[in-house]
């Protein structure tokens, strides 16, 4: 059985993908730490650092998942402690021609939590996909 804590990372982080997929920018970046760090697949590879940051980077991916690209949480575990956390999660992401040629491939997202103020924000994030023909 879930904690609350748990719970509550789990409906942010449901929030979070809900957000990504209507390409609403202002709730991507909500629960989000000002000095949020999110190691994404495309550049830069030192990572974006800060929340001005983290903002600017979603527009690109927006326009890209317009033209028809998928983004769906599959599966997503939590673990909570009474001031840190983190979760993983497999979404299915991708152009429907890129999931019919790699059915299988899965974007990988970890998340690391801080609690401030009683409140849960996301202040590490990290997205990446397994080398091409490894998935399985």
């Amino acid at each position: 059985m879930a904690t609350s804590d748990e719970k509550q990372i789990e409906d942010l982080i449901r929030s979070w993908v809900a957000a990504v997929h209507a390409g609403d920018l202002d709730g991507v970046v909500a629960d989000h730490s000002s000095d949020i760090v999110m190691f994404d697949v495309p550049p830069p590879y030192e990572g974006v650092l800060g929340i001005d940051a983290y903002r600017a980077a979603w527009p690109p991916f927006f326009e890209w998942q317009a033209q028809g690209a998928v983004f769906e949480l599959e599966s997503l575990r939590v673990t909570a402690g009474p001031d840190v956390a983190f979760a993983h999660a497999l979404l299915r992401c991708g152009t429907r021609q890129d999931l019919d040629e790699r059915p299988a491939q899965r974007l990988r997202l970890t998340v690391g939590l801080r609690k401030e103020g009683g409140r849960w924000l996301v202040a590490h994030e990290h997205h990446s996909f397994p080398l091409p023909g490894t998935a399985r």
